[in-house]
């Protein structure tokens, strides 16, 4: 990917997408996909915790 945080955020997107769409299991991998690529990044980042939180939602 160019740009690692907008590339990442695709991932984000595309899970909320699926989210709203009821498509619980495509949602959960694009979710997994966006928490792989910042499983290093600063927990206490705004959009980390609520993809996290989002995350949780569909469990």
């Amino acid at each position: 990917m160019i740009n690692f945080v907008t590339g990442a955020s695709v991932h984000l997107q595309l899970g909320r997408a699926y989210a709203m769409e009821v498509d619980t299991a495509k949602a959960k991998v694009a979710y997994q996909d966006f928490l792989t690529l910042w499983k290093d990044a600063d927990p206490d980042i705004p959009i980390l915790r609520q993809a996290k939180a989002e995350y949780a939602r569909l469990q």
